[in-house]
C-alpha cells in the first residue's frame, strides 16, 4: 500500500511523496489510463485517501466536493458547498479538500468554509468565512487549500483585521483570528521552527508566524507584491529556515527564526534574490527539495508566458541548471523524479538530478491543467475542466 495524498501538495505539504517503485518514462504505448471520470469545472486539486479520491468541481448551479472510488473513478456521492463561482482569471472553486479522520474540509472560491463526512457526503457545518469576519473574497477568488492542526482548521480569511483564522472542527465556530493585511493565495503550511510549532501563513503583503493553539502571531515579514499575488506555498529548509517565492518579479526570500517561544522569536532574512534578475520567481507553482536542491519554476516577467525550469543547489544557492522555456506547469517529486503537468495537459518526467536537465518521458493526458500531479499508491492522478484522470506510474 502507497501513501495517502490527504491534502493540497501531499501528506506534508510539501509537494514531495515518499513512494518509490514508480515508473522513469512512459511505455511505448504511453500511459497505462486505469480510468477518467467526467466531471466540470475547476481548479482544486485531488485528495486521495484508501480507496476515495476527493475534488471539487462546479456545474451552472452549484460547486460540489465530491468522492469518486480510487479504483474505477465511479462517483460515489457529491455535496453542493455553495453557489457557482465565476471569475475574470477563471470559474469554480479554487482550493484543494484536506481529509483528516472521517471529515473532509473544502473552501470555496468566495470563501465558504465545509466540513463534510468522508463515508456519505454529508454536510456537518459551513460557514462564509469573509462574511463572518467582515471582509470579502479575493480579487481573483479564495485559493487557500484548508490546513487541520490539532481541533483547528486554518483558512486566509479575507478580512483586513484578521488575516487568518481557525474554527473548531466539530462545528465551525471562531476559535482566533490573527495578522492583518489582504489574503494572498497560498496555503498556509505547518512547520517547527526552532523546535516551536508553528503556522506559516503567506498572506497578501506578507508572511505571518501563528501559534496554531492561540492565535498570536510571533513574527512577521513584509512580502508586499503587484496584486497582492503571494501564492506559492512556504517551503520548509531546516529546522530554523525556509523559503517564500512570488511571481509579478518579485523574486525569493530564505527567512531565519531566531530564538523560542517561551523568550519570543524574530525572523531575519539570510539570502535574497529579488526583482526582474531574481534566480527564481515562484508565480503558482510551490518548488520542491530533494538531496540538498530546489527544483522549481521561475516565471519571467509579470505574469508572463516564459517559465523555466531550474535546480539550485540549496548550500550556497547556486543554480545548477535551468531549463529555457519549460513552459508554465506544476510539479511534484516521487522516486527520485519529477512529474510535472504542463498548461498543454502534458505530464512529463523528469529526473530529479543536479547533474542536467533530463527529460525521461512526456505524454498528453488531459487539457489544459493549473495543478500538479497527485501520487498515491502507485497511480497518478490530473484533472481539467472536463474530467480526472488516474494511469498506473508502478514499475512492473
Amino acid at each position: 500500500m502507497g501513501d495517502d495524498w490527504s491534502q493540497f501538495l501531499g501528506p506534508n505539504r510539501n509537494g514531495v511523496s515518499s513512494e518509490i517503485g514508480l515508473i522513469s518514462k512512459w511505455p511505448e504505448s504511453g500511459p497505462k489510463l486505469l480510468w477518467q471520470t467526467p466531471l466540470g469545472v475547476g481548479m482544486s486539486s485531488i485528495a486521495v485517501v484508501g480507496d476515495h479520491a476527493f475534488t471539487m468541481f462546479q456545474d451552472d448551479v452549484s460547486q460540489y466536493l465530491t468522492a469518486l472510488k480510487v479504483v474505477d473513478g465511479a462517483i460515489l456521492w457529491k455535496t453542493p458547498i455553495a453557489p457557482s463561482y465565476s471569475n475574470a482569471m477563471g470559474h469554480g472553486p479554487r482550493a484543494t479538500p484536506t481529509v483528516v479522520d472521517d471529515n473532509v474540509f473544502v473552501f470555496s472560491g468566495e470563501g465558504v468554509l465545509a466540513c463534510v463526512n468522508k463515508a456519505d457526503g454529508k454536510l456537518n457545518w459551513k460557514v462564509n468565512v469573509p462574511q463572518e469576519l467582515g471582509g470579502k473574497p479575493s480579487e481573483y477568488g479564495m485559493s487557500c487549500s484548508p490546513l487541520v492542526v490539532g481541533e483547528t482548521v486554518v483558512v486566509q480569511s479575507g478580512a483586513q483585521q484578521a488575516a487568518v483564522a481557525a474554527f473548531r472542527i466539530v462545528d465551525g465556530k471562531l476559535v482566533w483570528k490573527a495578522g492583518h493585511g489582504t489574503a494572498g493565495y497560498s496555503s498556509p503550511v505547518f512547520m517547527m521552527l526552532n523546535d516551536a510549532p508553528t503556522i506559516v501563513a503567506f498572506v497578501g503583503a506578507s508572511v505571518l508566524g501563528i501559534d496554531p493553539a492561540t492565535g498570536n502571531v510571533r513574527w512577521s515579514f513584509d512580502y508586499v507584491t503587484d496584486y497582492d499575488c503571494n501564492t506559492a506555498s512556504p517551503v520548509q529548509l531546516s529546522a530554523s529556515t525556509f523559503l517564500i517565492s512570488a511571481g509579478e518579479n518579485h523574486g525569493s526570500t530564505i527567512l531565519k527564526i531566531s530564538g523560542d517561544a517561551a523568550s519570543g522569536q524574530t525572523v531575519a532574512p539570510v539570502w535574497q534574490s529579488l526583482a526582474r534578475d531574481s534566480q527564481l520567481r515562484a508565480e503558482w507553482q510551490t518548488p520542491v527539495v530533494y538531496d540538498g536542491h530546489l527544483y522549481a519554476l521561475d516565471n519571467i516577467g509579470s505574469a508572463g508566458p516564459i517559465t523555466n525550469l531550474v535546480c539550485i543547489r540549496l548550500s550556497d544557492m547556486t543554480t545548477i541548471w535551468q531549463q529555457n522555456r519549460f513552459g508554465k506547469s506544476n510539479l511534484t517529486l516521487a522516486d527520485g523524479k519529477l512529474f510535472i503537468a504542463n498548461m498543454k495537459g502534458e505530464v512529463i518526467i523528469v529526473a530529479a538530478s543536479p547533474a542536467a536537465f533530463t527529460e525521461l518521458g512526456r505524454a498528453a493526458l488531459i487539457e489544459t491543467t493549473r495543478q500538479a500531479p497527485v501520487v498515491s499508491d502507485g497511480r497518478l492522478f490530473v484533472r481539467d475542466d472536463r474530467i480526472v484522470v488516474c494511469v498506473d506510474i508502478a514499475a512492473k
